[in-house]
């Protein structure tokens, strides 16, 4: 059993989702979101990092998928976003975490079938998946994703095109 942590990064919000790989599927372990306010760049990213890294000293995880960065139509945006990204993966980095890198697309195609997904379509599948009774929020929905995503991509189901054939003949329980 191995505990897998999902980062969706923002340098406002970031999400985080906590999953434990049974081999067979994956259970929930925890989610939330780390805010960092509306202060300074440099005290938001501080912000993200120490969040990262409480999460990870409190759940212990041993691998983490995290979001890649997209080119939006704001390069500044993009440009928070890869910073606080970067400050994620610094403090994964710190642990001793592996980390794995999934665009949007492709987690919404591991978890849904389809890249062109809603968010509120991968939230209502995070929740089959890992049995949740109530709506996480969306920060930490995507997070969950991207742990679902990185536990399964482990498991050698993705790049086989196995998660999705066999989620939709009902064959794997996740």
């Amino acid at each position: 059993m191995t505990l897998v942590l999902g980062i969706d990064p923002g340098s406002r919000i970031t999400g985080y989702g906590v999953v434990r790989d049974i081999g067979r599927g994956c259970e929930y372990v925890a989610s939330g979101c780390i805010r960092t306010g509306s202060g300074a760049l440099d005290e938001r990213l501080k912000a993200v990092f120490r969040g990262v890294s409480e999460v990870i000293a409190q759940y212990g995880p041993v691998t983490m998928g995290i979001e890649q960065v997209f080119m939006a139509r704001n390069a500044d945006s993009a440009l928070k976003l890869g910073q606080a990204r970067g400050a994620a993966i610094v403090a994964a980095a710190e642990a001793g975490l592996e980390f794995g890198e999934y665009t949007a697309t492709q987690v919404k195609q591991a978890l849904v079938g389809t890249g062109a997904a809603s968010k509120e379509q991968v939230q209502m599948m995070v929740m089959q998946l890992l049995r949740l009774t109530s709506k996480p929020q969306i920060d930490a929905s995507d997070a969950l994703a991207i742990a679902l995503c990185h536990a399964h991509h482990r498991q050698g189901l993705i790049p086989h095109g196995l998660l999705g054939a066999r989620r939709r003949s009902g064959r794997l329980r996740l």
